[in-house]
């Protein structure tokens, strides 16, 4: 009888647990809706982005191919803007990054050496900072859509392992249930499941075999590499085409700009704003000789500003879609820690007396502080496929009183799960 009435609201938790598991279900089927619909907008953005860059280094090119028209001017202005550019650059490294100045300077001698006056006529470190800046976005956009398929998987196997619970349960279950099982069946009747992936059982299912184990933690790191991303892409776009006189900079800017020319050296063209010829060359007219290499500079200066725009755009979606990755993972993680334990139940088989045994109930000792009171119950129980159990119900709460076995099943339950 014992048995029986624990067994009854131990019913009810795992009720109350699936119903929990459903609403992990709904959440994670809106949120794979709502993320198709980002994956549209950031496919169409990438695909503008793509054009506007392509369209700004074919330009690039057709003025490379015109260049001999200023390029005595050019050449003159150049030989005396590298040994400046070089002092400024080096001088700055020196100052403020930590170490590797003669690495950095042996690059840059021979990116100097290598390079003409054109990459700075036409602003070329732009296009190769937007060049960059799409693949770390595509790296991004992979993680964050590992981890998206991730949780996927997480919310479906443990979806799929509480239908089996319940298919195996609603025999047992007394009224009131049978509500809650016709309401339950039709859907999972409709819903496929497509077998556990290599990946899922490898990577993921650890996460979710303890309630103290969500889904939260495999989005953490991600998190922190998305914040360290989106700060340097800040970064760049603060100072996408120079101004480091040491009056405009602040230490954010700083360490930008010393992982920046670590990285390339084409870097140290951002500052040839603080050297006479160099800026020089920026000012070189051909339109006289050739207007045509004008119209063409316009072109590519329009193309860089749109690709600009959509990288921006892009990093923008990128960041709503993690705060939303990351507002749902939360959210799961609270229903897997409240709920999830049911999952577990799965490859259970349950016994005709129910789930929760009771084998053994004892008074204890009386209280030597207080031999008036009461003594209390010690009750052994097994729940699921615990090892057995044992329970203290204080001694003011007789056998008989229903509050008895509910506090043997609550505790019972608070074990498991821990």
């Amino acid at each position: 009888e014992m048995s029986a009435a624990g067994s009854k609201y131990i019913d009810t938790e795992v009720e109350n647990a699936i119903n929990g598991v459903k609403q992990m279900k709904t959440l994670m089927d809106k949120t794979s809706k709502d993320h198709r619909a980002i994956l549209h907008t950031l496919e169409e953005t990438k695909r503008r982005k793509e054009e506007a860059v392509q369209l700004a280094r074919e330009k690039e090119q057709q003025l490379a191919a015109k260049q001999e028209v200023c390029n005595e001017t050019m050449l003159a202005l150049w030989e005396e803007c590298k040994p400046c550019l070089k002092h400024t650059c080096m001088r700055f490294y020196s100052r403020t990054c930590h170490s590797g100045s003669g690495l950095v300077g042996r690059q840059l001698e021979e990116f100097l050496n290598h390079s003409s006056p054109f990459s700075i006529w036409v602003n070329g470190e732009r296009i190769d900072s937007l060049l960059e800046r799409d693949q770390r976005q595509d790296r991004q956009f992979e993680d964050l859509e590992e981890r998206f398929g991730l949780l996927e998987d997480g919310v479906d196997d443990i979806f799929q392992d509480s239908t089996q619970v319940y298919s195996r349960m609603y025999p047992f279950f007394r009224p009131p249930f049978g509500g809650f099982r016709e309401a339950f069946r039709p859907p999972i009747q409709r819903i496929y499941f497509p077998p556990r992936s290599e990946r899922f059982s490898r990577e993921l299912h650890p996460f979710f075999q303890h309630p103290h184990h969500g889904f939260h933690r495999l989005f953490q790191p991600l998190f922190e590499m998305t914040q360290r991303m989106l700060e340097e892409a800040q970064g760049d776009w603060e100072h996408s085409l120079g101004g480091f006189a040491p009056e405009s900079r602040n230490f954010s800017d700083d360490r930008m700009v010393c992982r920046e020319i670590r990285r390339n050296s084409a870097g140290c063209l951002r500052m040839r704003d603080e050297c006479e010829k160099c800026r020089e060359i920026l000012s070189v007219d051909c339109w006289q000789t050739d207007p045509a290499q004008s119209h063409l500079r316009e072109q590519l200066e329009d193309a860089l500003r749109l690709a600009e725009r959509f990288t921006r755009r892009y990093d923008d979606l990128l960041r709503a879609f993690q705060a939303e990755m990351l507002n749902t993972t939360s959210l799961l993680d609270q229903l897997n820690r409240q709920f999830g334990w049911v999952s577990r139940l799965a490859n259970l088989t349950q016994g005709t007396d129910g789930f929760l045994q009771v084998t053994t109930v004892l008074s204890k000792a009386p209280n030597l502080e207080d031999p008036s009171a009461p003594p209390d119950t010690q009750v052994t129980v097994q729940l699921f496929d615990s090892e057995p159990l044992s329970l203290t119900v204080p001694g003011d709460i007789s056998w008989d009183d229903p509050r008895f076995m509910e506090i043997v099943a609550e505790q019972a339950l608070q074990h498991y799960k821990q």
